[in-house]
């Protein structure tokens, strides 16, 4: 009976323990250890029962007490550079082996939460690890972060610092001149901006934002408006994608548009093999033929006496190295009757040549054809005598190199002539005025055939100066025949017959290897081409000229060919919209046997050659003036990089592509400088056209 009482009673106390409510957090939440208001019975508060937990494993301690972690380079630098993730377990508990441990790299970017895992590898024997990441991988800001078996690293921030380069078409400009600015991100996307900016009252100064092309390239082309040196830079700004970088500084030195300047445009003509004295011995006002002058005839005896050719057709004398010496006579000048007698029988190109002994068949025809005391006036040549008399006649040129067409060709667009045993080592080349390596096949026909197409001249020559800094050239041949005129009375195209190709030997510019190496091959063009641009106002910055035999006055070519070829090369240049801002210099290459008179000057031992006609023609060039300035083809080269190089000469210690040559032929203090030939503060004169066939002008008073 006690027994029965006791379990109704327990029983009564736990109903009265018991919540009046299902035992659900209202609404989903967790229970408070409170009833809710106004649930619990009156006199009764609740309880707050303890939450068993099954008890925790015991915790596997760390393998180490730290994990480093290191990246190189970092900032990345480039994205064509590897990038190194690396580090090592520190203090390593006892007991644990160092090798094989796995080791997870994380990345996460920059505006991320969660890190991904992207590589995973095993350390060394000595608890070392590393990543090495392929080039390319590494583009933009990123945190790393290394685990081992849940032991983490620290944060590694990498950032990346972008390359950004900057470069112009040249870093020598005219007021006026447009010039193209580019360069390359990396890394980069496409479609970013990159800030051109130029320094200006010490501030950077951005003036355009390019975006770049698929290539991550950029290119811009600014006109330069003011002479001044400036200076320019790129810049990428930062971001969370990359840190600010900057280009180098670019220099770009503009002249004002004054003085040489003016002249954007020359154009070399040059024709072949006659003195000064046989074209302008008697031009009034000109250092011509002394009177009196009577030249040993070694053959005959006597004497040769100055005489007017009238004949069309002319013979010459022998014209190379050792003629040149024999002809001067140690300054006595009396040499080339006797050169001209004793010279090879043959009529070509070759410099050993004398026409006049193989047409000879007598004794008596063989002293008629020795002509290198013969002179022409404006009864010849009156086109070359108008342009002296309205333009400016040089009494004082030479030939830059006391020797024949070839040397000279080589002079006139590098300053040397030598001969390279080795063509692609400019160091095998030693100086040569006689032999330099030939240009052409050289065979039957005898100094008459075209470039061959090898690679013969290592040294230097003035077009790797041109290229260097984006100067435009062309080198105008014939190339095979070339079409006669639509209009036979034509001033602006050459009305000759069809003829040959330029021989090798006045063409040398393809044998270079500088052309060859900076791929300007292209540069060297035919004729036709020089028409064309010269009508479309599109001529390039220098232009050079070279003839073909028929129109070369190379003996026996004709005396009024070469002059109809040149007066349509120059007429064709004044109708052109160029014409306002161009220099024509017209010279002969070498004096091709005939007499003249002025001791040449000794600069070393190459030259100076004997004298040579030169003629400028431009509408800035003075009128009726005579130069008697000591003069070489040098002073070619010397206007050219005065005008379009800032001065920069062929020298092998500052060029950039050093060769033996003995001297800086521009630099020579006896060469006279081509600017005085000038006044640029005059009104551009307007162009005089003369025709192709013109009369004969009058007679010039005999020496």
């Amino acid at each position: 009976m006690l027994s029965s009482i006791v379990v109704i009673a327990l029983a009564a106390a736990a109903a009265a323990l018991t919540p009046a409510s299902s035992g659900q957090a209202p609404s989903g939440q967790a229970p408070s250890g409170q009833a809710p208001s106004g649930q619990a019975p009156s006199g009764y508060l609740p309880t707050k029962l303890p939450v068993c937990t099954p008890p925790a494993k015991p915790q596997r301690p760390p393998l180490a007490k730290g994990l480093s972690i290191y990246a190189s380079p970092n900032p990345a630098v480039s994205a064509a550079r590897q990038v190194k993730i690396f580090g090592r377990l520190l203090s390593v508990r006892h007991g644990v082996h160092r090798c094989g441990v796995t080791i997870v790299l994380w990345r996460r970017f920059p505006g991320q939460r969660a890190y991904t895992a992207v590589a995973r590898t095993l350390t060394t024997p000595t608890g070392r690890y590393s990543f090495v990441l392929s080039p390319g991988a590494v583009t933009t800001n990123r945190d790393w972060v290394v685990t081992a078996r849940g032991l983490p690293s620290r944060v590694l921030a990498e950032y990346v610092l972008p390359v950004v380069t900057l470069q112009s078409t040249a870093t020598f400009a005219v007021a006026g001149d447009a010039e193209m600015l580019s360069g390359q991100l990396e890394p980069g996307r496409a479609g970013q901006q990159v800030s051109l900016q130029r320094l200006t009252d010490g501030r950077w100064l951005t003036v355009m934002r390019p975006r770049l092309g698929r290539d991550l390239a950029f290119a811009v082309n600014h006109t330069f408006t003011t002479g001044r040196t400036e200076q320019w830079r790129a810049l990428v700004p930062a971001s969370q994608r990359n840190l600010a970088s900057a280009s180098p500084v670019l220099k770009i030195k503009i002249a004002p548009a004054t003085g040489i300047h003016k002249i954007r445009h020359v154009v070399i003509i040059m024709q072949e093999n006659r003195s000064f004295d046989s074209y302008f011995g008697t031009f009034p006002g000109a250092d011509g033929i002394p009177s009196g002058v009577c030249v040993q005839d070694p053959m005959n005896g006597g004497c040769v006496a100055p005489f007017h050719e009238a004949a069309d057709l002319n013979y010459g004398g022998p014209h190379g190295m050792g003629n040149a010496s024999a002809d001067i006579d140690s300054g006595r000048m009396d040499g080339f009757v006797g050169e001209a007698e004793q010279g090879q029988g043959c009529s070509s190109a070759d410099p050993n040549c004398s026409p006049c002994t193989e047409n000879s068949t007598s004794q008596s025809q063989h002293a008629a054809c020795i002509d290198v005391m013969g002179y022409h006036d404006a009864r010849e040549i009156p086109n070359y005598w108008a342009y002296a008399r309205n333009y400016v006649l040089q009494d004082h040129m030479f030939e830059p190199n006391a020797s024949w067409s070839l040397p000279q060709h080589l002079y006139m667009v590098s300053e040397w002539s030598a001969f390279c045993s080795n063509p692609l080592d400019p160091f095998s080349c030693r100086g040569d005025l006689q032999n330099p390596n030939p240009d052409s096949t050289l065979d039957a026909s005898r100094f008459a055939t075209s470039n061959d197409g090898l690679l013969h001249y290592a040294w230097t020559d003035i077009t790797y100066l041109l290229h260097e800094q984006d100067v435009s050239w062309g080198y105008y041949v014939f190339q095979g025949t070339e079409p006669d005129c639509e209009n036979d009375s034509s001033m602006t195209c050459a009305p000759v017959q069809q003829g040959p190709t330029t021989p090798g030997i006045w063409n040398p510019l393809p044998s270079f290897t500088d052309v060859t190496q900076d791929g300007q091959l292209g540069n060297i063009q035919s004729l036709s081409n020089f028409f064309t641009a010269a009508r479309k106002g599109t001529l390039p910055a220098v232009s050079w000229i070279n003839p073909n035999g028929q129109v070369s006055e190379h003996p026996p070519a004709l005396v009024s060919a070469g002059q109809t070829y040149v007066t349509s090369l120059i007429n064709a240049i004044m109708q052109s919209p160029d014409w306002n801002s161009t220099a024509i210099f017209l010279s002969w290459d070498d004096w091709g046997g005939f007499y003249d008179h002025v001791v040449p000057p000794v600069v070393d031992r190459s030259g100076f050659g004997l004298r040579v006609p030169g003629i400028v023609i431009s509408p800035y060039a003075k009128q009726g003036a005579i130069d008697q300035q000591t003069l070489s083809h040098d002073a070619y080269n010397k206007f050219i990089e005065d005008d379009f190089l800032d001065r920069a000469r062929l020298n092998p210690n500052a060029d950039g592509r050093p060769d033996p040559r003995p001297d800086v032929r521009e630099n020579n203090p006896i060469l006279g400088n081509l600017t005085a030939d000038f006044n640029f503060n005059q009104t551009p004169r307007a162009p005089i056209i003369l025709p192709v066939h013109p009369a004969p002008g009058p007679a010039s008073t005999p020496p």
